[in-house]
């Protein structure tokens, strides 16, 4: 009897310890940009530079399959270091997409100097993958001005959250009104 208890009070404790250093979900707001099939760099390819769960740009926005996000980067000293960790994970509510950080948003020899790394008027920059390879190039385009902005996004979100599930061109460019969350 007494093995027992301890043995449940070591898996209270183990489990309460897990969960107090778990990254916690936090707000934060964001420029938000999308970019495409067609501007990606190479254009015409979905290549990324981070893979994480994805080979190339992609998913459709669930907790499961997140949809590929490009964030800054810098160069120092020779070494590259992305401005948010690849597999970080974030939730768009404006979308209704989970994205996953799985690539980079800028190019050159100092992509330091470019707006992904420095932000947009004090706002971190996200940059998501609308895909768009199936669609013509101003129709990615559209999709890509309708989504930019300002936006609240959930870091380390939990996985409850609501999902219009496709890639962004193709499933119609969808944004949602931002009720609270």
């Amino acid at each position: 009897m007494r093995k027992r208890k301890y043995l449940i009070l070591g898996f209270l404790l183990m489990a309460l310890g897990i969960f107090i250093w778990m990254p916690k979900e936090r707000r934060m707001t964001v420029f938000l940009t999308g970019y495409s099939y067609w501007d990606n760099t190479p254009p015409q390819s979905a290549i990324i530079g981070r893979p994480v769960l994805h080979e190339t740009a992609g998913g459709i926005g669930t907790y499961e399959d997140p949809v590929t996000l490009a964030v800054g980067w810098r160069i120092y000293f020779n070494q590259h270091f992305e401005d948010i960790a690849p597999g970080t994970r974030f939730y768009i509510p404006r979308l209704r997409k989970y994205a996953l950080v799985e690539d980079l948003c800028g190019d050159g020899d100092k992509p330091q100097n470019g707006p992904c790394h420095t932000g947009w008027e004090g706002y971190t920059w996200l940059d998501i993958y609308v895909d768009g390879s199936t669609q013509d190039t101003r129709t990615s385009d559209l999709c890509m001005e309708r989504i930019t902005g300002i936006q609240v996004v959930i870091i380390n979100p939990r996985k409850e959250y609501r999902v219009a599930p496709g890639p962004i061109v193709e499933a119609g460019c969808k944004v949602f009104e931002v009720q609270h969350i």
